[in-house]
């Protein structure tokens, strides 16, 4: 079992999610995104998909959306049987961007058609904080299963979720399509408290919040006084790892 791991371009934080994968017994394996342009078939030698966070493109026509042009463009095809055949795929920050406006989540139609985004956070301003965040119990996402409400870091400046119609967020909400909440504090405006979401099968899921950099509790800027009680976002990782294993 491999996860692959896309880099290049303004992506920036494919190490911290290497290590993530690592602890997990995952086997990352970081891939240059113009070496799988070049070559699909390497997806299919693995049962992990991954999008880092970073600034893809330098976010110069919008977050996540040169790169998001450039794999449905490219890669469709290679990722619709990728998800066929039951394997997973894990957008953060950036690469939850970028998974929205390819249209692959959540992707209500099954067309790639964009149904959501994520813009401008409502102060206008780059957050970089500490937040509260609770997944939801009823998404079947083998990702989220059994995880507590915990903290993690979030660090955008377009991070506000929102849906293009009220069809689009009556889709999410009846079929439980969020996966996580922002829990007693909104960071970026958007609906909901949306922080991240999955497709239909819940094995495609993207996220603001980074639980790649919250692998110790040690990591956390509270730590020293003794009173962390938060989960670590090591089980996320773990999650993914087991059930990629026991489906292969």
């Amino acid at each position: 079992m491999r996860t692959l791991i896309i880099t290049g371009y303004g992506i920036n934080a494919d190490r911290e999610l290497a290590e993530a994968f690592r602890l997990a017994d995952g086997n990352p394996e970081p891939i240059h995104l113009a070496d799988i342009l070049e070559n699909p078939g390497r997806l299919a030698s693995c049962g992990i998909l991954a999008f880092p966070g970073g600034f893809s493109f330098g976010d110069h026509l919008g977050s996540g959306k040169v790169l998001a042009y450039l794999v449905k463009s490219r890669l469709k095809e290679e990722l619709e049987a990728f998800v066929r055949d039951g394997k997973l795929i894990l957008g953060i920050c950036n690469g939850f961007q970028v998974l929205v406006k390819m249209g692959i989540l959540p992707n209500s139609n099954r067309d790639f058609t964009q149904e959501v985004s994520l813009i401008h956070n409502d102060s206008g301003l780059f957050t970089d904080r500490w937040v509260p965040v609770r997944y939801n119990g009823k998404n079947p996402s083998p990702w989220i299963k059994n995880l507590t409400p915990t903290r993690y870091p979030i660090r955008h400046g377009e991070g506000r979720f929102i849906t293009a119609s009220p069809e689009v967020a009556q889709k999410i909400a009846d079929n439980n399509l969020a996966a996580l909440y922002y829990d007693g504090i909104n960071p970026n405006g958007s609906e909901s408290d949306i922080a991240g979401i999955t497709d239909e099968t819940g094995r495609i899921l993207g996220m603001m919040p980074h639980p790649e950099a919250y692998l110790f509790p040690e990591n956390h800027p509270q730590w020293t006084t003794g009173g962390v009680k938060d989960a670590t976002g090591r089980k996320l990782f773990e999650n993914a790892v087991a059930y990629s294993k026991n489906a292969s």
